[in-house]
């Protein structure tokens, strides 16, 4: 047989790999639930989005016409709003994505064959959802007024306004969410490649011989991890505002604050699975598992209305959706605490239970 050393070599690994229940675990159960999220998840058309409506007509007719917005589940009424400024903000809260107002003369105008003009607001944060929201809008709008008859003029238009991203530049969009993205894959992969290395070099042993306590061993590896992912935050903040000229509308400093409360959930997610893995092959890999579901189910790449109702129902256990929203909303909408109070209150829970789990984990291995 040719190269026989090489054939030797190649068999001892396939034994390896075989003898390590882990890593065939690793091997074949991450890629299968990748592969059905993604394939299920990821979907170019967007539906359900969710429509807020003003009838200042209130009559049969602007009823009509709503239902025909509605009628192929493009669109959804979230609520009814009594006036203009309560649907602008709950654009502004993201509660909905678009936003209807009809004037008062609405049936009157159509009753005598005339124009009328109805104004549309969207949510521009989400360039790309926004656009194909406008042309869905417009596509069913003109439907509806081909289904009133031949007039002289269009009989409904349309007065279309795109909040807090005029432009519908993709960046703005993405960036805010790619900033999520970042912390978590640094955060998650330094932290447990900071305490892997330990069980591999032999060092966590001479660590339990030194007088320190355990609270005091996992707070000196995670007191650097947190000033250097600030610093991440820091660049990313600069990179946003010089390079893609982000408004950053909000408090910066409440985004740092918020940006270091998701920082100790990504350094959590790190050594829970640092005390998971028994080498830095394995918490990789582990990683790998657990990261690209939380990026995908998160609304930093791919919209989330465009995913099926379980996995928009998931999302919500997803923290990076969170802080993503968080970070979407001071930068572009500049809303203030009181209107991500939610947002804040969920992500504090996530850093709470997933730092009190790695410690217990870590206290465990250290006994």
């Amino acid at each position: 047989m040719p190269f026989p050393r090489l054939w030797s070599l190649m068999l001892k690994e396939v034994r390896q790999i075989f003898k390590n229940r882990q890593i065939i675990f690793l091997l074949l159960f991450p890629p299968t639930v990748q592969l059905l999220v993604f394939g299920l998840a990821l979907n170019p058309a967007v539906n359900h989005l969710s429509l807020g409506v003003v009838d200042y007509n209130n009559s049969p007719a602007s009823r009509d016409f709503v239902a025909a917005l509605v009628a192929n589940d493009v669109f959804e009424i979230q609520s009814v709003q009594p006036s203009a400024a309560a649907l602008g903000q709950q654009v502004r809260r993201g509660n909905i994505s678009t936003g209807l107002v009809i004037p008062p003369e609405f049936a009157e105008r159509l009753a005598t064959d005339r124009s009328v003009d109805v104004q549309v607001l969207i949510d521009g944060v989400d360039a790309n959802t926004a656009g194909i929201a406008n042309g869905y809008m417009q596509q069913l709008i003109n439907r509806y007024g081909q289904s009133l008859g031949p007039i002289a003029e269009p009989p409904v238009q349309t007065a279309v306004r795109f909040l807090y991203n005029p432009g519908l530049l993709s960046s703005w969009f993405f960036v805010p969410g790619v900033i999520g993205v970042v912390l978590t894959l640094t955060g998650s992969l330094v932290s447990s490649t900071t305490v892997i290395r330990e069980k591999d070099m032999g060092t966590l042993e001479q660590l339990l011989m030194t007088p320190a306590q355990g609270w005091e061993i996992l707070a000196a590896k995670i007191a650097p991890l947190f000033v250097l992912l600030m610093g991440d935050v820091l660049l990313a903040s600069a990179i946003a505002r010089i390079v893609f000229g982000l408004p950053f509308r909000g408090s910066y400093p409440l985004f740092l604050a918020l940006s270091g409360m998701y920082v100790f959930v990504a350094i959590s997610i790190g050594i829970l699975l640092a005390t998971l893995a028994r080498t830095q092959q394995q918490v990789v890999l582990m990683s790998f598992f657990f990261n690209v579901p939380l990026i995908q189910l998160s609304g930093a790449i791919a919209p989330i209305e465009s995913m099926p109702t379980f996995f928009r129902v998931l999302s919500f256990f997803d923290p990076l959706r969170h802080y993503v929203t968080i970070a979407r909303s001071l930068i572009l909408k500049g809303v203030g605490l009181q209107i991500l109070l939610p947002e804040v209150l969920t992500l504090l829970g996530f850093a709470v239970l997933l730092m009190g789990l790695s410690i217990s984990r870590f206290r465990a291995q250290l006994n």
